[in-house]
C-alpha cells in the first residue's frame, strides 16, 4: 500500500512538473507552491491550503511578464477584468484539469478592454499574490497592458 501511494506521488509530481513546464518562467516560478488540505468549519468541506515558494512572494507587487489564455468571467467578449490562464479554457484549473497556482485574475489598465481570443496572449503588470482568502484567487495582475 506505501509502494502504491509512492508511485501514485510521483506520478502526480511528474505531470504536474510537466505541465508547469509548457507555460512561461513565470508560470514556473508562480507553480512553486505548496498544498495543505484542511477542513474549513465556513465552508463545512476539506479544502487545499496554499503556501506559495520564496521565489514567487519575492515577485509580490513588483513589475512581472506572463503569457497565457484569456478565461472570459463575462461571455467570449471584450472585457477589462478577467482570468489568465497558464492552459486553454478546457484545461484550466475549474474545470478540474491544474491547480490554483495556473490562474489569476487580471484588471487591465485604465479598465482598457481586451477582445476574447482562443489564442495565447502576453501581459505585463503588477503581480499580487493572495495566500489569506481562500475565496478569492491566488494571484492577480493589476495595471495590466498587453505587450
Amino acid at each position: 500500500m506505501y509502494l502504491m501511494r509512492l508511485i501514485i506521488l510521483f506520478l502526480f509530481i511528474g505531470i504536474s512538473t510537466n505541465c508547469l513546464a509548457q507555460g512561461s518562467p513565470m508560470w514556473q516560478t508562480l507553480g512553486t507552491v505548496e498544498k495543505e488540505s484542511t477542513y474549513d468549519e465556513s465552508l463545512g468541506m476539506t479544502i487545499d491550503k496554499i503556501t506559495v515558494g520564496f521565489m514567487a512572494k519575492s515577485y509580490q507587487g513588483q513589475e512581472i511578464e506572463i503569457d497565457g489564455y484569456i478565461i472570459p468571467l463575462t461571455g467570449k467578449v471584450s472585457q477589462s477584468h478577467f482570468m489568465l490562464s497558464l492552459f486553454p479554457a478546457n484545461m484550466c484549473f475549474f474545470c478540474g484539469a491544474a491547480g490554483p497556482e495556473t490562474a489569476m485574475q487580471v484588471f487591465m489598465s485604465n479598465d482598457k478592454k481586451v477582445k476574447y481570443s482562443d489564442n495565447k496572449i502576453r501581459l505585463k503588470g503588477v503581480l499580487r499574490i493572495n495566500e489569506q482568502n481562500s475565496n478569492g484567487l491566488l494571484y492577480t495582475l493589476e495595471e495590466a497592458v498587453i505587450l
